[in-house]
């Protein structure tokens, strides 16, 4: 099985890092590929809650899937939320997510995935083949989470 290894709480200690430099740049309207700057309330607290994700098209669907697993923080909080803001410089937009289950996940990480270097999907986690069997695709989708987005 290619699939990467399960996730515990803890991220790798440059996502932090990573995370306030491209929020940097996405905030002051500077384009870091498909990242996306996304708000959601603490599921907590309610303060809202902004770090940047990756926006993904596929078959005129945008979709948005946790590199860290189910552990990460905007994870939790979108879940219970339901409902958040994207941003990319001046445009910003309120969204719906719905969580797909991974065998609806599978398609689109086998559609993006290729378009990964094989060196920064080892980096994140996501150790698979292009070619990897369907079922390699699934677990991938178990252990990263992925949200469609639904113009709210």
């Amino acid at each position: 099985m290619s699939a990467s290894p399960s996730y515990t709480a803890s991220m790798p200690r440059f996502v932090k890092f990573n995370n306030s430099v491209i929020g940097g740049l996405l905030r002051a309207g500077i384009p870091v590929g498909p990242n996306y700057l996304l708000t959601v309330p603490g599921r907590k607290s309610g303060i809202p809650r902004t770090t940047p994700v990756a926006v993904v098209e596929w078959k005129g669907q945008r979709y948005m899937q946790s590199t860290f697993g189910p552990h990460a923080d905007w994870v939790k909080n979108l879940r219970v939320a339901g409902f958040a803001t994207i941003r990319k410089g001046r445009h910003e937009e309120g969204i719906r997510a719905e969580e797909l289950s991974p065998e609806q996940a599978a398609p689109v990480f086998q559609h993006f995935i290729p378009q990964i270097p094989k060196a920064m999907r080892k980096q994140l986690g996501m150790v698979i083949e292009n070619d990897a069997p369907f079922e390699d695709f699934i677990e991938l989708a178990r252990q990263h989470p992925m949200f469609r987005i639904i113009p709210a």
